[in-house]
């Protein structure tokens, strides 16, 4: 379309005559807004359940940071594999969406855990990739064994479905190689804005442990 766009008959048209797409081009227009809206949804309602979970407006915001992770991976397998973009590919994405926020899942809950315990910032953090590397590598390998034989062309209409496979993998590969760095980060980035706000506004600050020790003395029973 941007070739056709730049040839000499469509620079000048006459009044009342515009270019409308039809065919392959307008199919492909209505399947990225449709692709578009559907991940918008799904950030959106990540976001809202992670809010319910962590009572906290910024560290869903630290766990979809890994998110934009898998999207690099994912073109850039479709490229060199020499794959087009295509349905099949964009349903890759959507389930890459959901495997980068469950592994940035288990890296916060254990930084959170490590603060809660009294580990500072920087070795809860240490320590929760340390310790969450391990399933994060496990869900890689058994997601990129059980998309080789679809990116492989394995089974019927194997060439249809070889896009998804082939995004799958190259999303998996780049998130949890870069989760590992950017998650961490993140979190350590939000904090001090956090922290920095809370101190501009007047609020006292509040520690994990502070809040740790508070939700055990109001969950002990009385009398």
């Amino acid at each position: 379309m941007s070739d056709v766009r730049r040839m000499p008959a469509m620079q000048n048209l006459p009044a009342g005559v515009r270019i409308l797409p039809a065919g392959d081009s307008e199919a492909f227009v209505e399947l990225f807004v449709g692709f578009a809206l559907a991940m918008l949804a799904g950030v959106v309602a990540v976001y809202v359940v992670l809010l319910l979970l962590f009572h906290s407006a910024t560290l869903p915001l630290v766990i979809l940071a890994a998110v934009p992770l898998c999207g690099g991976g994912a073109f850039g397998m479709l490229l060199l594999t020499g794959n087009a973009l295509s349905l099949p590919s964009l349903i890759g994405l959507l389930l890459l969406t959901g495997i980068a926020t469950k592994n940035s899942i288990l890296i916060v809950d254990y930084a959170v855990l490590g603060e809660r315990a009294g580990l500072p910032r920087d070795q809860a953090l240490i320590e929760a990739c340390r310790k969450r590397a391990r399933p994060v590598i496990m869900t890689t390998i058994a997601m990129g064994a059980g998309m080789l034989p679809i990116a492989l062309g394995f089974g019927a209409d194997g060439n249809f479905r070889t896009p998804l496979g082939v995004s799958v993998i190259g999303g998996l590969v780049t998130s949890t190689l870069l989760s590992l760095v950017v998650v961490p980060a993140a979190y350590s980035l939000v904090a001090d804005v956090t922290e920095r706000l809370r101190a501009r506004m007047g609020w006292a600050p509040r520690s994990p442990l502070a809040q740790t020790t508070e939700s055990a003395a109001t969950a002990e029973p009385k009398g």
